[in-house]
């Protein structure tokens, strides 16, 4: 059965002690939930991932990294490694946020790498794909995800997929208040779903965990995760008030 996941993704936010004040915020709030229905990551910026890692010890949280290099080591100032992640066991990494791609540049093939890679160090993909208002206003945003999925993905094999989780974000709810309604985030989770079905088959569709990302929020997380392929949130702005995560998590 695949899980139910609740992701945060702080992005480039908060100081040290405000991080760590967020982490134990979350933390105490967990322990008052009876049995969470849903697998908890947090992704705070890299610097912080030492930090996250103790704090989270012998708790059933998750700690992911917000980005990683495509190459295994080397002269390349500024990057971090899988391996590195691997050596410090952060077990998830988001890859090919719209972010990255906008403001960094990042290719279907230079992510594909850092599947590649990821995966090869027991770091697990939180793959990000997403059309942008212009191509949904086309209706072209199913060929968009389409491209990015089977150009960054399915060079995989079947088992190697089963440690791929997709997060579904339209760039242009990201961050803006707009969100995607429940029926339109409905409608292109079960198109990649669909999409993973034809390339590998009914079983490894049903298993994999497809998100939603694009200002969910605390109002807004129970209809989208009601939704049959909806499997939970990648969630940004929300991520960073500890009692809106938390309810964001109760919200399965």
């Amino acid at each position: 059965m695949r899980k139910n996941i609740v992701a945060g993704n702080w992005k480039m936010n908060k100081s040290f002690g405000e991080a760590e004040a967020l982490i134990c915020d979350i933390l105490d709030g967990l322990d008052k939930i009876e049995e969470p229905l849903a697998d908890v990551v947090i992704c705070p910026p890299a610097v912080y991932l030492e930090m996250g890692m103790d704090l989270v010890r012998e708790t059933p949280v998750c700690v992911g990294a917000q980005n990683m290099s495509q190459f295994a080591s080397g002269a390349y100032t500024g990057e971090i490694s899988a391996s590195m992640l691997q050596s410090m066991e952060v077990q998830y990494c988001l890859i090919g946020h719209s972010e990255r791609r906008q403001y960094f540049s990042e290719t279907d093939a230079q992510l594909a790498g850092k599947v590649d890679i990821a995966l090869a160090n027991q770091v697990w993909p939180i793959f990000c794909c997403g059309e942008a208002l212009a191509e949904r206003e086309a209706g072209n945003h199913f060929n968009v995800v389409k491209s990015q999925i089977e150009n960054s993905l399915f060079h995989l094999s079947p088992k190697q997929f089963t440690d791929i989780v997709i997060a579904y974000e339209p760039i242009w709810a990201i961050g803006t208040g707009v969100t995607a309604s429940s029926d339109q985030a409905q409608e292109m989770h079960q198109f990649i779903r669909g999409f993973i079905n034809e390339k590998y088959g009914k079983e490894v569709a049903d298993e994999t965990s497809i998100l939603y990302g694009g200002s969910c929020n605390a109002k807004n997380a129970k209809e989208l995760f009601a939704k049959p392929d909806i499997d939970g949130g990648l969630i940004g702005g929300a991520s960073l008030v500890a009692e809106d995560f938390l309810t964001i998590i109760k919200s399965f």
